[in-house]
């Protein structure tokens, strides 16, 4: 089994205000939590708590002021081949899939490249059978038309799966998916969702879910994180954190959310 850890996490900027001033702006304020393979982890709260953050620091585009990540109990490296070694294990699909695929080259070119990258494949049949792979696995077929594809061509959904597929290239055991449908039409939502749940549980991946969406994080995930100015101020399995809620903040929330069966339904067009 595979594990992805925070230990006591902060990041802080340094914010310049009026003038020659500047402060200190803590953006995630000692934040511990671990992403097992196999399960899901949805982490929710407003624009703004610091969700992001953590996105950015689990992929190193961003570095803890404080604390420690570590991948299978082992501190991760900043540079060279253990931070190579790192990205391959974890992936990212980001929120907005319109600008997250160059329009200016097919489908096939946006799986290829992570699958030589990554050296997953070498050889121009190996490569070919890897980009219909990773099509079949996101359900995009026929594969061979999809790949010939630019993403002009493809709906906000086929766009996402697609990202998806991309981000599966490098055979991560982690997944970090960041609103991963808040950009798509209602009717196409639960599609990628079922998706990602899928590929959850077949590849044995754990999936960081963030999102604002409680209804969402309660159908897809198995434990929720509650995120609040940069802390968790509530965690717990799913349905336990949205039926009986002990911070105000989350009761905050979940009053404020639909009912979570008729979102559902909202999301299937039923």
């Amino acid at each position: 089994m595979s594990t992805l850890e925070l230990k006591n996490v902060f990041k802080r900027y340094r914010v310049r205000g009026s003038g020659l001033r500047s402060h200190e702006l803590i953006a995630v304020n000692d934040v511990s939590f671990t992403l097992e393979s196999g399960k899901t982890v949805a982490l929710v709260g407003q624009s703004g708590s610091g969700k992001s953050t953590i996105a950015k620091l689990l992929l190193q585009l961003e570095h803890p002021s404080e604390g420690t990540i570590l991948l299978d109990g082992e501190p991760i490296s900043r540079r060279g081949r253990g931070l190579r070694d790192y990205r391959n294990q974890v992936q990212m699909v980001f929120q907005d899939p319109f600008a997250s695929l160059n329009p200016y080259h097919s489908v096939a070119h946006h799986l290829e490249r992570p699958l030589k990258l990554h050296g997953r494949a070498r050889s121009r049949e190996d490569v070919d059978a890897g980009v219909a792979r990773l099509l079949e696995r996101v359900r995009l077929t026929p594969t061979d038309e999809f790949a010939l594809k630019h993403p002009h061509e493809l709906s906000g959904g086929q766009r996402q799966r697609v990202a998806i597929a991309r981000a599966l290239a490098p055979s991560p055991t982690m997944l970090i998916a960041d609103e991963p449908v808040s950009m798509l039409d209602v009717s196409i939502r639960l599609g990628v969702l079922n998706l990602l749940a899928g590929l959850q549980r077949e590849e044995d991946l754990g999936v960081l879910y963030i999102t604002h969406d409680l209804a969402t994080a309660r159908h897809f995930s198995d434990e929720i994180l509650v995120m609040y100015r940069g802390e968790i101020v509530e965690r717990g399995p799913a349905d336990e954190v949205i039926l009986n809620p002990r911070h105000e903040y989350t009761k905050l929330l979940a009053a404020a959310a639909p009912n979570p069966e008729l979102r559902l339904k909202q999301l299937s067009g039923a």
